[in-house]
């Protein structure tokens, strides 16, 4: 596994990946403006295909985990877990404090990867997300680095 930086030429897979695991995705565009803004996005390649991705914001003392993915068909394989070990060391090594980032309630098995990660729950932000019937809440979780 090779986790490197996302660029420009990984758009394309990226949102594809995107759409093909989230209900409500992210657009190109809001990767094209992570990228611009100088977010940590990383892709990671297994023989030459994205299997995976994350967007993180640095912010002060802590990174804030916009977005992670895995393709279904190399989820529960431990990409996310190496994935977000590498994201946590890169922000450890830049001084950050903590990761910080938010998860819909009804998604157990990220809620679980995430405790299994070592985050915890800290608070709820109401109607944070979009949901097929209203909004849904967020629980944010966070990990000291």
């Amino acid at each position: 596994m090779n986790v490197a930086p996302m660029t420009d030429a990984d758009l394309a897979e990226v949102g594809a990946l995107e759409e093909r695991v989230q209900a409500f995705p992210w657009s190109s565009g809001n990767f094209r403006d992570a990228l611009a803004a100088g977010y940590d996005c990383r892709v990671v390649r297994e023989d030459g295909k994205l299997t995976a991705f994350a967007v993180a914001m640095r912010a002060v003392d802590e990174v804030h985990l916009l977005v992670i993915a895995v393709a279904p068909e190399r989820q529960r394989a431990g990409l996310g877990s190496r994935l977000l070990k590498s994201l946590c060391a890169e922000a450890r090594a830049a001084g950050m404090a903590r990761l910080l980032l938010e998860v819909r309630p009804s998604n157990a098995a990220a809620v679980a990867f995430y405790q299994h990660a070592g985050f915890a729950e800290i608070g709820r932000r109401r109607g944070y997300y979009p949901a097929h019937e209203g909004r849904e809440d967020a629980i944010v979780m966070a990990k000291p680095l």
